[in-house]
């Protein structure tokens, strides 16, 4: 099963999305242990981004969650079959592969989407955050319109795809699509 999670900056979302990955995983639990994974996809540009993902990799830890880190090329990634995976998030992953000297480039939208359907074929359920950011109606250059272009064709398939989309508010969930 997919599930998409998606809100603005600071909106709750990756609480949200990890509390239904935990929630999942204990539901599944018990008919047998399932183990959960988190796909971290920011790349740490400077010492803060570098203290921020520590931070983030013990808490993940505390809460049972084997931390793999995939700043591009999302199709390498292995991951026991049956388990609960956590892809965090969409809107790294895209700016990674369409700016990162080794990223798929102009081919961002279909790589992305091929290796999400992989991935969600192999495990129990995969719960992927990703950013509203579409809504501040300003003017961006070039490259900036191409990222929130990928992003938002991917952002669409993937809503497709999924079983439940959820858009947190002020860490209030909103279901768009599936049952609570």
């Amino acid at each position: 099963m997919l599930y998409l999670v998606t809100g603005g900056s600071g909106s709750g979302k990756s609480a949200y999305a990890e509390e239904l990955a935990e929630n999942l995983s204990t539901k599944e639990e018990m008919v047998q242990n399932i183990s959960r994974y988190y796909i971290a996809t920011m790349k740490p540009y400077g010492s803060e981004a570098e203290k921020k993902i520590e931070r983030h990799r013990k808490m993940r830890k505390e809460k049972q969650f084997s931390t793999v880190e995939c700043y591009t090329s999302l199709e390498k990634v292995n991951v026991p079959e049956d388990c609960i995976v956590l892809l965090e998030c969409m809107s790294n992953l895209v700016a990674n592969e369409l700016f990162e000297p080794d990223g798929a480039k102009e081919n961002t939208v279909a790589a992305i989407l091929s290796a999400v359907d992989k991935l969600s074929s192999q495990v129990k359920a995969l719960v992927i955050v990703t950013n509203e950011v579409f809504s501040d109606g300003l003017d961006y250059g070039i490259e900036m319109e191409r990222y929130l272009s990928y992003l938002g064709k991917i952002n669409r398939e993937l809503a497709k795809r999924a079983s439940k989309v959820v858009e947190v508010v002020y860490s209030i969930p909103i279901y768009i699509k599936g049952e609570r």
